[in-house]
């Protein structure tokens, strides 16, 4: 891709599936990338996957304390960021009259709190510097119904139409875009042969396909692309609810 060579990436929820996928594909395109992920011990083994890395840390996205000190510490050892891949985000599955509060609270400020701290404390940095690229990963869920994801499904609309919001407010200077994936093959993946069936494209998508879509996105080449969602999920929504595919649906991805 056209102008990812040298660009300082940061991608959250980088040791998860799509994460790991992102972070080789844009170190292949010769960008600079930091990892950034909560979970310690599964950033260690990105490290050793991926030893181009230019940085790693760790980074809960629902405290505003260690969002701040994760962006300052990657504008003081690496420069201002360029491009921002907020992909960290959780699940939790109930019926809508089933679901704690608790749970509720969990996921949407993971996927909802934790996707505007981040996006901001990037959004500040590449003001300063009036360019940059921010990618959300939201979801076919922010789109169309899914049984028993009620909270997942209201945090990634959110997210989406964040997206939308931030393009307008930001712009020229930042472009932002949502990445809406389907099903995709990932060590999380409960569904089955009947869901994949149930796809035009009749398989489920992989982690290093979302990643080519990122990179696209951040790249030159997507230069006039802003405030859009894009939906990667192998024609799972194309017929919407006629389809019987999104009714039908009993399980879905985390990043």
């Amino acid at each position: 891709m056209r102008g990812l060579n040298g660009k300082l990436v940061a991608i959250t929820g980088a040791a998860g599936a799509i994460g790991r996928a992102t972070a080789q594909r844009f170190i292949e395109e010769g960008a600079r990338v930091i990892a950034l992920d909560i979970d310690g011990a599964a950033l260690e083994s990105l490290r050793e996957e991926l030893p181009g890395l230019a940085g790693s840390g760790r980074l809960d996205v629902s405290d505003p304390e260690s969002v701040t000190a994760a962006f300052e510490t990657v504008e003081r050892e690496h420069g201002a960021l360029e491009v921002l891949i907020n992909n960290a985000g959780v699940n939790a599955r109930h019926p809508f009259t089933d679901i704690p509060f608790a749970d509720w609270r969990r996921v949407m400020s993971v996927n909802v709190d934790g996707a505007f701290l981040v996006a901001q404390a990037a959004a500040r940095q590449m003001r300063a510097t009036r360019r940059g690229v921010i990618l959300h990963t939201a979801s076919t869920n922010g789109l169309v119904g899914y049984r028993d994801h009620a909270i997942y499904s209201s945090g990634k609309a959110a997210v989406i139409e964040m997206s939308r919001a931030m393009a307008l407010d930001l712009a020229p200077e930042i472009r932002v875009n949502a990445v809406c994936p389907g099903y995709v093959q990932t060590p999380l993946m409960t569904a089955g042969a009947e869901q994949a069936a149930s796809i035009p494209l009749r398989r489920f998508g992989l982690p290093e396909e979302v990643a080519a879509l990122f990179a696209f996105l951040a790249s030159d080449d997507a230069a006039f692309i802003t405030g859009q969602e894009f939906v990667i999920d192998g024609g799972e929504i194309a017929g919407g609810m006629l389809s019987g595919f999104g009714a039908a649906a009993t399980s879905r991805l985390e990043p």
